[in-house]
């Protein structure tokens, strides 16, 4: 359960730092008035974006399969695009939540997160060890 938590964490930081880098991928909070409540908001959406890349990307990727063969994997990038969309949508149904303006920000807001998930990743590899 730790690891579930600490990969929730790596998760906001990374969607923090896309947004803080890409002026197409925003975050609105639930309320702008505490750091904390700004804080839960990425919290909620990465939450939110390990759900759907959870169970609708791994559906996804299986059923692509072949895209994944004729492209040379470079379906990936469009998949991951429009998943970053699905998370969009999702959160915007509470209100509040992640912003994407279009595919295009979507895609490079997806390879920005990727990045900055495997950077996240390799400082806590000691942490998430394998047992």
């Amino acid at each position: 359960m730790g690891k579930f938590f600490l990969r929730l964490i790596s998760n906001a930081i990374a969607i923090w730092l896309t947004t803080l880098l890409l002026s197409g991928v925003t975050v609105r909070p639930f309320a702008d008035d505490e750091w904390w409540q700004i804080g839960l908001s990425y919290l909620a959406v990465a939450f939110v974006f390990a759900l759907v890349n959870g169970i609708l990307g791994t559906i996804v990727k299986i059923v692509a399969i072949p895209l994944y063969v004729l492209t040379l994997g470079l379906i990936s990038f469009v998949i991951n695009g429009a998943l970053l969309l699905v998370v969009a949508s999702v959160t915007e149904w509470f209100g509040f939540g992640l912003r994407v303006e279009n595919l295009g920000w979507a895609i490079l807001g997806a390879v920005v997160i990727s990045i900055i998930n495997a950077i996240i990743g390799a400082i806590l590899r000691p942490q998430l060890g394998r047992r």
